[in-house]
């Protein structure tokens, strides 16, 4: 398929305000793309892998401004990129605007090409860009996006643009794209949804669902080194848990880092954190632990927990520290050490486990893993729940959960049977897309940060704001937050930031009040900084909805 046609069809998409309407053309899409069904499915949405692996482009916005300047000719600078895009608000009009294709053969592609750009040749060139490392590799970089964006059309410029810096935002979800591939194929949208909980990877099931249909989408297994979505839980007590369930499985929550473990005895042992980032390197102890007490194939679904000399839990900061380590590994695993404390099986020895209920999956993960298994207690008294609560804070632990012991593991869904019972003050996690430079002392630190929760109401911008944050934060800590935000600056007026939505922020707070101020119709009083929540992407940021849930307590 021809990019430029690719480029027309999501315009399409695009201008289409109707969900139903959005689905079929979508659908339509899948439908025509032929052998570059995955590729296109994955570019729809902002891909050039599946979900679970972690590659990245690492395309920075001048990076992106330096290549669309050079493909516009001598008269338009990087800067000039960056001022349309703070009148636009949108890359991808900038890059439309820009009369791009005059430069071929400066660099490059030698000559200008005369095969017309496709979407394997778009796939091909981010593949080598996002692997392109070491001396000269930003040099590469520009050359590679100077070469696709010459021999772009300026509708197909408008998506290259968007697609290197993460922004298609074409109202297409990975809920539509489900709805899409049954609909292009004829198939059920719960099989659909079963194979991607357990490949997170839209192209490879779109496929499948084309040439195989239901029967092969059933024949979908989990793979030992391919991460899948953590199911995840929700705030309730134990009278919620007793009223809906016979019997209640209580376990300690810990403070810890979730961290899910793919053991192979005949080849590799790898660790994934919450958003399926490979962090292997930075936690050896457990890959150790894991590969001597394991002798089969197993899935594990745990916690990674940072401990002191005497083994007693250390503050969630501290594996933090461990998470963001990739040099110095051995010398940072002498000052905070990780322990592993798995509390779910996924599959064990050739089995999946996904579907099998909470109670027999504990079973697995016993046989399979003599040491390092959280306790579980399954009970039906609610005197019992509150022991095991009291024990687990006298531990120092963060409280408990509560779950279904007769319930299926759900990849990536928070729903009602695992529920997170924590005593302290309430927290939010906030997407922060601004920030102020201080003053005095701090004058070279960002020093205030602009909270925005994750817009899940169906029109407006994907983040509201909700407030500013500059409490609870050490200089020491202010450093380390500038130089994390510094690279995301997109636009500065005065002492005021805009910031890329990349970064979420633990905040707590004592109230949450109805303001005109913010974009959100809230505002948090007293708000606090708590930690940078690395486990968890701005998608996973609390939502409008749980703002206004909460609000209205």
């Amino acid at each position: 398929m021809e990019f430029s046609e690719f480029a027309d069809r999501v315009a399409a998409v695009e201008a289409e305000t109707a969900d139903l309407e959005i689905t079929s053309l979508v659908a339509g899409l899948f439908a025509d793309a032929g052998d570059d069904l995955p590729v296109v499915v994955r570019l729809l949405l902002g891909r050039i892998v599946p979900a679970w692996d972690g590659t990245t482009l690492d395309v920075g916005p001048q990076l992106c401004h330096t290549a669309l300047a050079r493909a516009a000719g001598p008269n338009v600078t990087a800067d000039d990129v960056a001022d349309r895009l703070a009148e636009t608000g949108d890359i991808g009009a900038v890059a439309e605007s820009l009369e791009t294709g005059g430069q071929r053969g400066l660099a490059a592609f030698g000559a200008a090409d005369p095969d017309p750009l496709t979407v394997a040749d778009v796939d091909d060139r981010l593949r080598a860009l996002a692997s392109a490392d070491g001396s000269g590799s930003q040099d590469r970089k520009v050359d590679t996006l100077f070469g696709l964006f010459n021999r772009a059309d300026p509708l197909a410029t408008r998506y290259l643009a968007r697609l290197v810096l993460s922004e298609m935002r074409i109202g297409v979800g990975e809920g539509t794209v489900r709805d899409a591939i049954a609909e292009a194929f004829d198939v059920p949208v719960d099989a659909v949804e079963n194979a991607l909980q357990v490949t997170n990877d839209y192209g490879a099931v779109a496929v499948r669902a084309r040439d195989e249909g239901k029967a092969g989408l059933a024949d979908v297994a989990l793979t030992v080194g391919r991460p899948v979505r953590a199911m995840l839980a929700q705030t309730g007590t134990a009278d919620d848990a007793l009223d809906a369930w016979a019997a209640v499985a209580v376990e300690t929550k810990f403070d810890g880092a979730r961290v899910q473990v793919h053991h192979d005895p005949d080849g590799e042992t790898a660790v994934y954190s919450r958003n399926m980032a490979d962090v292997t390197d930075a936690l050896p102890e457990i890959v150790e632990f894991v590969q001597d007490a394991v002798d089969v194939p197993v899935i594990l679904d745990g916690e990674a927990l940072a401990v002191d000399d005497d083994g007693d839990p250390l503050p969630f900061q501290a594996v933090l520290r461990r998470f963001r380590r990739k040099h110095d590994v051995a010398r940072m695993r002498e000052e905070v050490a990780i322990e592993l404390r798995a509390f779910d099986c996924l599959h064990a020895d050739g089995t999946d486990l996904l579907d099998t209920p909470l109670r027999d999956r504990r079973d697995h993960l016993e046989s399979v893993l003599p040491t390092g298994v959280s306790p579980l207690t399954i009970t039906a008294d609610p005197d019992t729940v509150a022991a095991r609560e009291t024990e687990a804070l006298a531990a120092d632990h963060e409280g408990i959960m509560l779950k279904n012991p007769d319930s299926a593991y759900t990849p990536g869904k928070r729903g009602q049977n695992w529920l997170k019972r924590k005593p302290e003050v309430e927290t939010l996690d906030l997407v922060v897309t601004g920030a102020e430079w201080g003053e005095g002392r701090r004058a070279n630190h960002l020093g205030t940060f602009l909270l925005s929760a994750r817009n899940d109401a169906p029109d407006g911008d994907d983040f509201v704001t909700i407030g500013k944050v500059a409490t609870g934060i050490s200089d020491e800590r202010l450093a380390e937050l500038s130089d994390l935000l510094e690279p995301l600056i997109q636009h500065q007026d005065g002492t005021e930031v805009t910031l890329d939505p990349a970064v979420v922020f633990e905040v707590g707070y004592e109230e949450i009040q109805a303001s005109p101020t913010y974009g959100s119709g809230y505002a948090l009083r007293f708000p606090r900084f708590v930690a940078v929540r690395e486990d968890k992407r701005p998608a996973d940021a609390d939502s409008l909805s749980r703002i206004e849930r909460l609000a209205g307590e």
